[in-house]
Protein backbone atom coordinates (compact mmCIF):
# COMPACT_ATOMS: atom_id res chain seq x y z
CA UNK A 1 0.00 0.00 0.00
CA UNK A 2 2.80 2.41 0.91
CA UNK A 3 4.52 1.70 -2.40
CA UNK A 4 1.25 2.35 -4.24
CA UNK A 5 0.77 5.67 -2.46
CA UNK A 6 4.34 6.71 -3.26
CA UNK A 7 3.82 5.75 -6.88
CA UNK A 8 0.60 7.77 -7.04
CA UNK A 9 2.31 10.72 -5.38
CA UNK A 10 5.16 10.52 -7.89
CA UNK A 11 2.67 10.37 -10.74
CA UNK A 12 0.87 13.38 -9.29
CA UNK A 13 4.08 15.40 -9.14
CA UNK A 14 4.91 14.36 -12.71
CA UNK A 15 1.49 15.47 -13.94
CA UNK A 16 1.81 18.74 -12.03
CA UNK A 17 5.13 19.46 -13.76
CA UNK A 18 3.63 18.48 -17.12
CA UNK A 19 0.69 20.84 -16.80
CA UNK A 20 2.95 23.57 -15.44
CA UNK A 21 5.17 23.18 -18.54
CA UNK A 22 2.12 23.20 -20.82
CA UNK A 23 1.07 26.54 -19.35
CA UNK A 24 4.47 28.22 -19.63
CA UNK A 25 4.70 31.38 -21.70
CA UNK A 26 5.81 31.15 -25.31
CA UNK A 27 9.15 32.79 -26.12
CA UNK A 28 8.64 36.04 -28.03
CA UNK A 29 11.67 36.41 -30.26
CA UNK A 30 11.19 37.43 -33.89
CA UNK A 31 13.67 36.54 -36.68
CA UNK A 32 14.96 33.65 -34.53
CA UNK A 33 18.02 31.50 -35.02
CA UNK A 34 19.28 28.42 -33.15
CA UNK A 35 22.97 27.49 -32.80
CA UNK A 36 24.01 24.03 -31.61
CA UNK A 37 27.22 23.68 -29.61
CA UNK A 38 28.57 20.97 -27.29
CA UNK A 39 25.19 19.30 -26.89
CA UNK A 40 23.37 22.54 -26.11
CA UNK A 41 20.96 24.64 -28.16
CA UNK A 42 21.19 28.43 -28.08
CA UNK A 43 18.29 30.58 -29.28
CA UNK A 44 18.63 34.22 -30.32
CA UNK A 45 16.41 36.72 -32.10
CA UNK A 46 14.95 40.19 -32.42
CA UNK A 47 13.42 41.14 -29.09
CA UNK A 48 15.24 43.92 -27.25
CA UNK A 49 16.26 47.52 -27.89
CA UNK A 50 19.36 46.86 -25.77
CA UNK A 51 20.81 44.02 -27.87
CA UNK A 52 20.10 40.34 -28.45
CA UNK A 53 18.44 38.05 -25.88
CA UNK A 54 19.66 34.47 -25.60
CA UNK A 55 18.03 31.27 -24.32
CA UNK A 56 19.60 27.86 -23.77
CA UNK A 57 18.17 24.32 -23.90
CA UNK A 58 19.44 20.76 -23.95
CA UNK A 59 16.33 19.27 -25.57
CA UNK A 60 14.66 22.02 -27.66
CA UNK A 61 11.76 21.98 -25.17
CA UNK A 62 12.84 23.54 -21.88
CA UNK A 63 14.43 26.96 -22.45
CA UNK A 64 16.13 29.20 -19.91
CA UNK A 65 18.40 32.24 -19.89
CA UNK A 66 22.06 31.18 -19.46
CA UNK A 67 23.48 32.29 -16.13
CA UNK A 68 26.54 33.66 -17.94
CA UNK A 69 24.46 35.98 -20.16
CA UNK A 70 24.72 39.46 -18.72
CA UNK A 71 21.21 40.91 -18.33
CA UNK A 72 19.98 38.00 -20.46
CA UNK A 73 21.75 39.39 -23.54
CA UNK A 74 24.34 37.70 -25.75
CA UNK A 75 25.22 41.04 -27.32
CA UNK A 76 24.69 44.29 -25.46
CA UNK A 77 24.28 47.78 -26.91
CA UNK A 78 27.48 49.79 -26.45
CA UNK A 79 29.79 46.78 -26.67
CA UNK A 80 29.40 46.39 -30.42
CA UNK A 81 28.15 48.45 -33.35
CA UNK A 82 24.66 49.91 -33.24
CA UNK A 83 22.34 52.22 -31.35
CA UNK A 84 18.94 50.82 -32.36
CA UNK A 85 17.17 48.27 -34.53
CA UNK A 86 18.92 45.12 -33.29
CA UNK A 87 17.49 42.59 -35.72
CA UNK A 88 18.01 39.12 -37.17
CA UNK A 89 21.18 37.67 -35.59
CA UNK A 90 23.11 34.60 -36.71
CA UNK A 91 25.69 32.82 -34.54
CA UNK A 92 28.42 30.53 -35.87
CA UNK A 93 31.86 29.17 -34.99
CA UNK A 94 35.00 29.87 -37.02
CA UNK A 95 38.63 29.06 -36.25
CA UNK A 96 37.90 28.32 -32.60
CA UNK A 97 35.92 31.49 -31.86
CA UNK A 98 32.22 32.32 -31.84
CA UNK A 99 30.75 35.08 -33.98
CA UNK A 100 27.45 36.88 -34.27
CA UNK A 101 26.40 38.52 -37.53
CA UNK A 102 23.49 40.90 -37.02
CA UNK A 103 21.65 44.03 -38.07
CA UNK A 104 21.72 47.37 -36.24
CA UNK A 105 20.92 50.84 -37.53
CA UNK A 106 19.95 49.10 -40.80
CA UNK A 107 23.54 48.01 -41.34
CA UNK A 108 25.30 44.66 -40.87
CA UNK A 109 28.03 43.99 -38.33
CA UNK A 110 29.94 40.99 -36.98
CA UNK A 111 30.96 40.67 -33.33
CA UNK A 112 33.16 38.05 -31.66
CA UNK A 113 32.76 36.09 -28.42
CA UNK A 114 34.35 33.27 -26.44
CA UNK A 115 31.02 31.54 -25.71
CA UNK A 116 27.68 31.00 -27.53
CA UNK A 117 26.04 32.90 -24.66
CA UNK A 118 28.32 35.88 -25.28
CA UNK A 119 29.26 38.50 -24.64
CA UNK A 120 29.78 39.27 -28.33
CA UNK A 121 31.89 42.40 -28.79
CA UNK A 122 33.84 44.43 -31.33
CA UNK A 123 37.18 46.11 -30.69
CA UNK A 124 36.22 48.74 -33.26
CA UNK A 125 32.51 49.49 -33.38
CA UNK A 126 31.74 49.52 -37.10
CA UNK A 127 29.52 47.83 -39.71
CA UNK A 128 30.56 45.99 -42.83
CA UNK A 129 30.92 48.01 -45.99
CA UNK A 130 28.24 47.94 -48.64
CA UNK A 131 25.76 49.99 -50.59
CA UNK A 132 22.82 51.66 -48.83
CA UNK A 133 20.75 50.01 -46.11
CA UNK A 134 21.57 46.34 -45.45
CA UNK A 135 19.82 43.88 -43.13
CA UNK A 136 19.34 40.14 -42.38
CA UNK A 137 22.86 38.66 -42.62
CA UNK A 138 23.59 34.97 -43.08
CA UNK A 139 27.20 33.77 -43.27
CA UNK A 140 27.70 30.63 -45.35
CA UNK A 141 30.88 28.55 -45.41
CA UNK A 142 31.18 26.67 -48.69
CA UNK A 143 32.99 23.35 -49.06
CA UNK A 144 35.74 24.96 -51.16
CA UNK A 145 36.69 27.25 -48.26
CA UNK A 146 35.06 30.41 -49.58
CA UNK A 147 32.79 32.41 -47.27
CA UNK A 148 29.67 34.23 -48.42
CA UNK A 149 27.44 36.86 -46.85
CA UNK A 150 23.80 36.51 -47.88
CA UNK A 151 21.86 39.61 -46.91
CA UNK A 152 19.05 41.96 -47.86
CA UNK A 153 19.47 45.34 -49.50
CA UNK A 154 16.70 47.90 -49.28
CA UNK A 155 16.63 49.01 -52.88
CA UNK A 156 13.36 49.11 -54.83
CA UNK A 157 12.07 46.54 -52.38
CA UNK A 158 13.79 44.14 -50.00
CA UNK A 159 16.10 42.19 -52.30
CA UNK A 160 18.37 39.31 -51.34
CA UNK A 161 22.03 39.68 -52.29
CA UNK A 162 25.22 37.67 -51.82
CA UNK A 163 28.80 38.90 -51.45
CA UNK A 164 32.02 37.01 -50.86
CA UNK A 165 33.68 37.62 -47.50
CA UNK A 166 37.35 38.09 -46.73
CA UNK A 167 38.79 34.99 -45.00
CA UNK A 168 39.19 36.84 -41.69
CA UNK A 169 35.52 38.01 -41.78
CA UNK A 170 36.64 41.63 -41.51
CA UNK A 171 34.57 42.74 -44.52
CA UNK A 172 33.16 41.73 -47.89
CA UNK A 173 35.40 41.55 -50.96
CA UNK A 174 34.82 44.75 -52.97
CA UNK A 175 32.88 44.24 -56.18
CA UNK A 176 31.68 40.74 -55.29
CA UNK A 177 28.05 41.58 -54.43
CA UNK A 178 25.31 40.37 -56.73
CA UNK A 179 21.54 40.05 -56.52
CA UNK A 180 20.03 36.62 -55.81
CA UNK A 181 16.29 37.22 -55.98
CA UNK A 182 13.41 39.61 -55.31
CA UNK A 183 9.65 39.40 -54.94
CA UNK A 184 8.28 38.76 -58.41
CA UNK A 185 5.73 35.98 -57.76
CA UNK A 186 2.11 36.38 -56.61
CA UNK A 187 2.57 34.59 -53.26
CA UNK A 188 5.50 36.92 -52.47
CA UNK A 189 3.46 40.13 -52.75
CA UNK A 190 -0.15 39.44 -51.85
CA UNK A 191 -0.71 43.11 -50.95
CA UNK A 192 0.38 44.18 -54.46
CA UNK A 193 2.70 46.79 -52.98
CA UNK A 194 5.26 48.78 -54.96
CA UNK A 195 7.91 47.62 -52.46
CA UNK A 196 7.98 43.79 -52.68
CA UNK A 197 9.78 42.03 -49.84
CA UNK A 198 12.05 38.99 -49.86
CA UNK A 199 14.22 38.62 -46.75
CA UNK A 200 15.56 36.39 -43.97
CA UNK A 201 17.90 34.25 -46.11
CA UNK A 202 19.33 30.93 -44.94
CA UNK A 203 21.55 28.84 -47.24
CA UNK A 204 22.44 25.15 -47.10
CA UNK A 205 24.22 22.87 -49.56
CA UNK A 206 22.82 19.38 -50.21
CA UNK A 207 24.30 17.02 -52.85
CA UNK A 208 26.01 19.92 -54.65
CA UNK A 209 22.77 21.91 -54.79
CA UNK A 210 22.46 25.19 -52.91
CA UNK A 211 19.13 25.87 -51.20
CA UNK A 212 18.27 29.49 -50.39
CA UNK A 213 15.39 29.56 -47.90
CA UNK A 214 13.71 32.95 -47.57
CA UNK A 215 10.57 34.78 -46.46
CA UNK A 216 8.31 37.00 -48.55
CA UNK A 217 5.69 39.73 -48.01
CA UNK A 218 5.97 42.41 -45.33
CA UNK A 219 6.32 40.78 -41.89
CA UNK A 220 3.14 42.59 -40.80
CA UNK A 221 1.19 40.89 -43.57
CA UNK A 222 -0.78 37.82 -42.46
CA UNK A 223 0.54 36.14 -45.65
CA UNK A 224 4.18 36.40 -44.56
CA UNK A 225 5.51 32.99 -45.62
CA UNK A 226 8.57 30.86 -46.35
CA UNK A 227 9.81 29.50 -49.67
CA UNK A 228 13.08 28.48 -51.25
CA UNK A 229 15.14 28.62 -54.42
CA UNK A 230 17.96 26.40 -55.69
CA UNK A 231 21.17 26.85 -57.64
CA UNK A 232 24.25 24.91 -58.68
CA UNK A 233 26.38 27.87 -57.56
CA UNK A 234 26.45 29.88 -54.30
CA UNK A 235 26.04 33.05 -56.34
CA UNK A 236 23.20 31.87 -58.56
CA UNK A 237 21.31 32.07 -60.80
CA UNK A 238 18.50 30.89 -58.52
CA UNK A 239 15.37 28.97 -59.49
CA UNK A 240 12.39 29.32 -57.16
CA UNK A 241 10.58 26.15 -56.12
CA UNK A 242 7.29 25.76 -57.97
CA UNK A 243 5.55 24.56 -54.79
CA UNK A 244 6.28 27.68 -52.72
CA UNK A 245 5.41 28.62 -50.04
CA UNK A 246 6.48 25.78 -47.75
CA UNK A 247 5.37 27.45 -44.54
CA UNK A 248 2.39 29.78 -44.49
CA UNK A 249 -0.89 30.51 -42.73
CA UNK A 250 -2.39 28.07 -45.21
CA UNK A 251 -0.22 25.19 -43.99
CA UNK A 252 -0.11 26.06 -40.27
CA UNK A 253 -3.26 28.15 -39.58
CA UNK A 254 -1.15 30.88 -37.96
CA UNK A 255 -0.63 34.33 -39.41
CA UNK A 256 2.75 35.86 -40.22
CA UNK A 257 4.80 32.66 -40.46
CA UNK A 258 8.38 33.37 -41.46
CA UNK A 259 11.91 34.72 -41.10
CA UNK A 260 13.77 31.89 -39.45
CA UNK A 261 16.81 29.67 -39.72
CA UNK A 262 17.53 26.04 -40.57
CA UNK A 263 19.69 23.89 -38.30
CA UNK A 264 20.54 20.24 -37.69
CA UNK A 265 19.42 18.96 -34.30
CA UNK A 266 21.22 16.39 -32.13
CA UNK A 267 19.14 13.59 -33.65
CA UNK A 268 20.29 14.43 -37.16
CA UNK A 269 17.00 16.05 -38.17
CA UNK A 270 16.68 19.44 -39.84
CA UNK A 271 14.58 21.94 -37.93
CA UNK A 272 13.40 25.39 -39.01
CA UNK A 273 12.90 27.96 -36.26
CA UNK A 274 10.78 31.00 -37.18
CA UNK A 275 8.16 33.41 -35.84
CA UNK A 276 4.43 33.92 -36.18
CA UNK A 277 2.08 36.76 -35.34
CA UNK A 278 0.84 36.98 -31.75
CA UNK A 279 -2.71 36.13 -32.90
CA UNK A 280 -5.07 36.60 -35.82
CA UNK A 281 -5.75 40.15 -34.64
CA UNK A 282 -2.36 41.16 -33.22
CA UNK A 283 1.11 41.15 -34.78
CA UNK A 284 3.50 41.71 -31.88
CA UNK A 285 5.15 40.51 -29.79
CA UNK A 286 5.76 37.77 -32.31
CA UNK A 287 5.90 34.16 -31.13
CA UNK A 288 8.83 31.78 -31.65
CA UNK A 289 8.02 28.44 -33.26
CA UNK A 290 9.73 25.42 -34.80
CA UNK A 291 8.96 22.73 -37.35
CA UNK A 292 10.87 19.80 -38.80
CA UNK A 293 12.12 20.01 -42.41
CA UNK A 294 13.04 17.12 -44.70
CA UNK A 295 15.05 16.84 -47.91
CA UNK A 296 13.92 14.38 -50.57
CA UNK A 297 13.32 15.33 -54.18
CA UNK A 298 12.50 18.75 -52.78
CA UNK A 299 12.55 20.50 -49.41
CA UNK A 300 9.40 20.08 -47.33
CA UNK A 301 8.10 21.21 -43.94
CA UNK A 302 6.44 18.62 -41.69
CA UNK A 303 3.52 20.74 -40.49
CA UNK A 304 2.46 18.08 -37.95
CA UNK A 305 5.68 18.79 -35.99
CA UNK A 306 4.92 22.51 -35.59
CA UNK A 307 5.04 23.85 -32.04
CA UNK A 308 5.86 27.02 -30.14
CA UNK A 309 8.99 27.28 -28.00
CA UNK A 310 8.31 27.82 -24.31
CA UNK A 311 10.23 29.14 -21.35
CA UNK A 312 11.08 26.57 -18.70
CA UNK A 313 8.85 26.32 -15.62
CA UNK A 314 10.20 27.27 -12.22
CA UNK A 315 11.32 24.09 -10.41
Amino acid sequence: MRALLLSMASLGIGLWHYFQWQQQPVITLADPTIFVDNGQYYLYGTGSSAGFPVYQSKDLKRWHIPTSAKEGLALKKGESFGEAGFWAPQVFRHRGSYYMAYTADEQIAIAKGSSPAGPFRQHVLKPLSGEGKQIDPFIFFDTDGKIYLYHVRLKEGNRIYVAEMKPDLSDIIPGSARQCLYGDQPWENTAHTSWPVTEGPTVIKQKNIYYLIYSANDFRNKDYAVGYATSSSPTGPWKKFSGNPLISRGTLSHNGTGHGDLFLDKNGKYQYVFHTHQSREKISPRLTAITEMVFSDSLAAKSETFRFLQKSPVD
